[in-house]
């Protein structure tokens, strides 16, 4: 299905899933170095989990203290980096409890990072030392800025298995809608003082999110939006190919692995 349905970008954090659930919004592209031209594959997460169990703090799973304590996760996560040469993720972690999204549209507000369905802004920083002495962030070293306008193109929309009845019962342990497996970025990216221009028909951009109260696993992704016909050899510009799936599960009971 190619039908868009902003309503599945929501913040679904809500009854259960809010002390045992995740969601994340998804976002990777292709940038230009400003100085040399050099092509590099970039891309942006916001997740949160377990907002309910939110401290003043943002609450990692992976220290032991915590782990001893038995206190389950509970943040919001900035994560933002870049493949290729020298690849490198950067990320920030809040407390839920200073993470904002209305119930009704994709508006959200953290730190100094926001999202919306046509822009995203933000700054992601870890020190050396930080990065060093915290293995809990699973965090590089560096700093990424990013202001960009989003432009969603086409959708992959997975159809009744996200519907608004399946999301009310939870029936699966992970959701997934992809609102912009072709999407058009531009603006601008600095990493580590880089700065790396974002040019709409060049960004091969690719915008989804994923919610649940567990990870599918195994899970495969793939997907691309700059494709060229075998037949004629011409750019096909208003195509896009997205693969994605894994050992879902439904009601609790495990599907046999299942290929979208």
């Amino acid at each position: 299905m190619n039908k868009s349905d902003l309503k599945r970008d929501y913040f679904m954090l809500k009854g259960p899933l809010a002390k045992k659930g995740y969601d994340w919004w998804w976002h990777s592209f292709t940038a230009y170095n400003k100085k040399t031209g050099e092509p590099r594959p970039f891309f942006i997460e916001y997740f949160v989990c377990n907002p309910a169990l939110a401290e003043e703090e943002p609450t990692l799973g992976q220290l032991p203290e915590n782990k001893a304590a038995g206190k389950k996760p509970s943040y919001c996560m900035i994560k933002a980096g870049a493949w290729g040469k020298n690849p490198k993720q950067i990320h920030n972690f809040y407390s839920m409890k200073y993470f904002d999204c209305p119930d009704d549209e994709l508006n959200i507000q953290v730190g100094d990072c926001s999202l919306t369905e046509t822009h995203m802004s933000g700054f992601s920083r870890v020190s050396a030392e930080d990065a060093e002495n915290h293995p809990e962030y699973m965090s590089d070293a560096g700093d990424m800025m990013w202001d960009l306008d989003i432009d969603k193109q086409i959708t992959f929309n997975v159809g009744y298995g996200a519907s608004s009845l399946f999301r009310k019962l939870n029936s699966f342990e992970m959701f997934w809608h992809a609102e912009g497996i072709k999407t058009q970025y531009s603006g601008t990216v600095w990493l580590d003082g880089e700065e790396y221009e974002v040019i709409p028909e060049k960004s091969y951009g690719y915008a989804d999110k994923n919610w649940g109260g567990d990870f599918t696993s195994p899970w495969l992704w793939i997907s691309s939006c700059n494709i060229t016909s075998l037949i004629s050899g011409k750019k096909l510009n208003n195509s896009a190919f997205e693969a994605g799936g894994g050992r879902p599960k439904a009601f609790g009971i495990s599907i046999p692995r299942k290929l979208l």
